[in-house]
């Protein structure tokens, strides 16, 4: 008897424990893809956010497919979550899962691209500014001359506010005739190959007559960078965005200008914070540093808009600083003497 009482207690302690590690929110998370380097130290700093604060992280990989976004974001809520972080692949198919998740009472977060609607807490950094740094780094570095325009995937909202801010501050330049535009193209899927095709056809049209490239992030940066080293042009000003280790490698090498460092880190730190307080009842409008942003559709939705920082040749030591890259690869192939950080 006392055996089976012992045993008894043992189980009731045993499932007192499960059941305080559960009762922190299940936050799901649905993401576009893993392709590019970035995502995997988002989902890394979303994951530790959810379970410092007492959660449980699932996920599932859409893909690049919007029709098994959807699907996933399905079996989400069917799976019981709490909340949903969604970096969605195409932010107007993805509309039928805010519909799903309204329907079981479930609130989202619409990770780094914004989902048009005010049902979508959105989770992002200043992406317009981020364009205008951009465009800031390449003039400096190409006062005058014919410009190229590499922008992102045609149905991420934030390939168009880059485009934006760069525009915003190209636009004198453009007027006073120091700079001409000469060609631009979107990237499907932000693929870097997308991008080394687009930059090799516009070489071939203009005669290799290109002074300047604004890429809008480190992927279709380096696409960009291997069309202008395979015909020798290596070094004319390029920018990027991300952080991502080969960029900054690229801009201590010389061969891109600035790459706009959104540290990913306090990103997913955010939203996954941000989504467990949506899960246990605050208010989207109670959140610390809510914003009201306005869409290109005219919808207010709440956001949160973090503030990233160009890093070029002369500040490399704050992403090295930041523990974001070791020495030994952002300094790989340098020429030490040329780029302070890396003596």
């Amino acid at each position: 008897m006392r055996k089976s009482v012992l045993l008894a207690s043992a189980v009731a302690a045993v499932a007192a424990s499960v059941a305080m590690a559960q009762e922190g929110p299940t936050v799901g998370v649905s993401w576009s893809n893993f392709r590019e380097e970035r995502w995997k130290t988002d989902e890394a700093a979303i994951k530790s956010a959810i379970e410092a604060a007492g959660g449980t992280y699932v996920s599932a990989d859409a893909q690049t497919s919007p029709t098994k976004q959807l699907a996933d974001v399905d079996s989400l809520i069917t799976q019981g979550v709490d909340a949903l972080i969604i970096l969605a692949q195409d932010s107007a198919a993805i509309a039928p899962a805010l519909d799903a998740a309204e329907d079981a009472g479930i609130p989202v977060v619409g990770y780094d691209r914004l989902i048009d609607d005010a049902r979508a807490f959105y989770i992002t950094f200043d992406n317009v500014e981020v364009g205008r740094m951009q465009a800031r780094a390449v003039l400096a570095a190409a006062p005058e001359g014919n410009y190229v325009m590499i922008k992102g995937s045609p149905v991420d909202p934030n390939a168009d506010f880059l485009r934006g801010g760069q525009q915003e501050v190209l636009q004198e330049a453009i007027d006073s005739g120091a700079i001409t535009i000469v060609a631009e193209a979107y990237t499907d899927d932000w693929q870097p190959a997308n991008a080394q095709r687009n930059m090799e056809q516009i070489l071939t049209q203009q005669d290799n007559a290109v002074d300047a490239v604004v890429a809008s992030n480190d992927g279709t940066a380096g696409g960009v960078v291997a069309a202008l080293t395979a015909q020798g042009m290596e070094g004319i000003p390029v920018s990027g965005q991300d952080g991502d280790m080969a960029a900054l490698n690229r801009v201590a090498m010389g061969t891109q200008t600035v790459s706009v460092w959104k540290d990913s880190r306090e990103l997913g730190r955010t939203a996954g914070e941000v989504a467990v307080a949506l899960a246990e009842g605050t208010a989207p409008d109670a959140i610390e540093g809510v914003q009201p942003f306005t869409t290109p559709g005219g919808t207010t939705v709440n956001s949160i808009l973090l503030a990233p920082i160009p890093v070029t040749r002369e500040n490399l030591n704050v992403v090295l600083d930041a523990g974001w890259i070791a020495k030994d690869m952002l300094c790989q192939g340098v020429n030490a003497a040329d780029v302070a950080v890396c003596q």
